[in-house]
């Protein structure tokens, strides 16, 4: 792992921006959650909501108040000063597709990285009443208590998450997944954040995915690495650029990268 690029006062300031941001963005999801919103599709065929677009833009106004000329990397507004040393990932609601649909499975996913690299974050998820945030040195918490990854060693004993099993069969990033969910103990498909959350928790070994985005992994990054894990490419590249993600307890990481890996059996 990384040794922490930022002092601990920058951690301290951006984690108590970060927590105020959460505060904000979980008031202004629950007063649209199960209500009627605005609703609109994407060129890409994703939903995007009212609410999204407001917490993306209170978010943006506060950090271009408190961090002048930071950048800001956002799923519903872009890119503001690529190339900033400090930039902010913003995520408004992960899950949208969740929210819309009533199910209480979504959250605000926020992240911080200094020259390219990434040094705290916070998912804050208020339909479940629950937040997590993590910093370089600092651990992961899931609010007053400290979280790690699991002691499972090997597959067969592994509980395996994955986004879409469609999705990721079809992206031909993973084409050993089908046969690996069948030699592992169980699998579920708990998407989006709250897979990778299970993982730091310990509740799961791994959370596999493809198709997701910068904003989508920043967060989930941060978290699983002070958790104790791994989060790399299906290609083993720790990124958060890639087309695949995959987040384990690290005890599994490995064998699990080499197994999606293969070729299905003819």
């Amino acid at each position: 792992m990384t040794k922490p690029v930022a002092s601990a006062s920058e951690l301290a300031r951006w984690r108590d921006t970060a927590l105020s941001l959460c505060d904000e963005a979980d008031r202004m999801a629950l007063a649209g959650f199960r209500r009627n919103v605005k609703v609109s599709t994407k060129p890409d065929k994703s939903l995007v909501t009212e609410i999204d677009q407001l917490i993306e833009r209170m978010i943006r106004s506060r950090l271009n108040g408190e961090y002048r000329g930071c950048g800001i990397v956002g799923e519903e507004e872009g890119t503001e000063a690529a190339g900033a040393r400090i930039c902010w990932y913003v995520d408004p609601i992960d899950a949208t597709h969740n929210f819309v649909r009533g199910i209480p499975i979504f959250a605000t996913l926020l992240a911080v990285a200094v020259d390219g690299e990434l040094q705290l974050a916070a998912v804050t998820a208020p339909a479940l009443r629950e937040r997590w945030v993590a910093w370089r040195g600092g651990g992961a918490w899931r609010g007053a208590e400290r979280i790690s990854v699991s002691k499972v060693a090997t597959i067969e004993e592994s509980q395996l998450l994955y986004g879409s099993r469609t999705e990721d069969m079809r992206s031909g990033a993973m084409p050993g997944l089908d046969a690996t969910l069948a030699e592992a103990w169980r699998e579920r498909g708990f998407g989006d954040f709250w897979g990778y959350m299970l993982v730091a928790e310990g509740s799961a070994e791994a959370m596999l995915e493809t198709g997701a985005h910068p904003w989508d992994w920043a967060a989930p990054l941060v978290i699983i690495e002070e958790a104790g894990g791994r989060f790399t490419s299906a290609t083993g590249e720790r990124t958060i650029d890639g087309a695949s993600a995959v987040a384990t307890n690290g005890l599994i990481h490995d064998e699990l990268l080499y197994r999606i890996g293969r070729p299905p059996a003819r």
